[in-house]
């Protein structure tokens, strides 16, 4: 279990938290947990995702459990510098969709004090990494990285199969459009997909 560092108000630094895992993996509804943490510790708090996450919610970000936390729906990640302003803590859900700039912004705020928590699928549907978090997950000072359950075998589960054809690799979806597997089940999938 993840453990917050300096939870109080008194801080001297910031930091980067990354929460990753594959689809169902819990990445969204820990990201909520940890912020509602913050709110109780009467900390300020705002919450940042991708305008082109439209799933759930247009100004909430919302887990597959459907938990929920007020957010802000941002078209580019320089603009959460601009909206994050004397804020405590700064939340970042499906961090994936944004650019190689969410690295830089996420930096910026830790060093200027800001708890930033972060979180988003770690590999794409073709098991590659995803966007921006390879670099997230260098640069962050706490690593936390969630399992789902395998659709297939009921093991753990650290891939996101794509269960439609398309090449695009930004297809929003639920459990129609995507399931959880095991590496074993993932490489089978594939195998299968190509024939």
């Amino acid at each position: 279990m993840f453990i917050e560092p300096n939870f109080g108000k008194t801080k001297k630094t910031g930091w980067i938290e990354v929460i990753c895992g594959c689809m169902f993996s819990g990445k969204t509804e820990e990201l909520i947990r940890r912020l509602n943490r913050a709110i109780i510790a009467k900390q300020k708090v705002e919450i940042f995702k991708p305008k082109v996450d439209t799933r759930y919610h247009r100004d909430h970000v919302v887990s597959h459990n459907e938990n929920s936390i007020r957010s802000t729906s941002v078209n580019f990640a320089n603009d959460i510098i601009l909206l994050a302003g004397e804020c405590d803590v700064v939340g970042i859900d499906e961090a994936q969709f944004f650019d190689d700039a969410i690295v830089e912004v996420c930096n910026k705020l830790a060093d200027a004090g800001k708890r930033v928590v972060v979180a988003g699928l770690d590999m794409d549907f073709e098991g590659r990494p995803f966007g921006p978090m390879p670099y997230l997950l260098a640069v962050a000072e706490f690593v936390t990285k969630v399992h789902a359950i395998c659709a297939q075998t009921g093991e753990l589960a650290s891939y996101s199969f794509r269960l439609v054809e398309t090449d695009n690799t930004v297809l929003l979806g639920e459990k129609q459009k995507y399931e959880a597997r095991s590496r074993a089940s993932f490489i089978e999938g594939m195998k299968e997909r190509k024939k």
